[in-house]
């Protein structure tokens, strides 16, 4: 018998997530650590760094019954950050590539109080 590898969460490209968290359809979660975050983030992102979903932090309550995207540096932690809380139930992709391909694309990137960012 041949067994299928278990499919994880899908992944979408920087655009894809731009659009689907501008216009309100999922909630954007930054999931790498506070410097980081400070330096550049999307607009409109929520801030959750993976190390906190690893040891079981909740999500912020505005993420509530709406699909969650997540980003990190390059998109490594943000996969195992949809893989987690795909795991808890909650409908999750993650940024193929990243804020660095978000930025890349052209898309707005923001810094502590509102300055431009810089992905770090």
């Amino acid at each position: 018998m041949f067994s299928r590898p278990r499919r994880g969460p899908g992944r979408l490209t920087p655009q894809q997530a731009h659009r689907q968290t501008s216009d309100g359809q999922a909630v954007l979660l930054d999931v790498r650590e506070t410097p980081e975050w400070k330096a550049g983030h999307a607009p409109g992102a929520l801030h959750l760094p993976l190390s906190r979903l690893i040891t079981g932090a909740s999500l912020p309550a505005s993420t509530q019954g709406k699909p969650v995207v997540t980003i990190c540096r390059s998109g490594h932690r943000s996969q195992q950050a949809a893989e987690l809380l795909a795991g808890r139930g909650i409908e999750a992709t993650d940024v193929t590539g990243g804020m660095t391909a978000w930025a890349h694309q052209g898309l707005p990137v923001t810094g502590e109080g509102g300055s431009s960012g810089a992905i770090a």
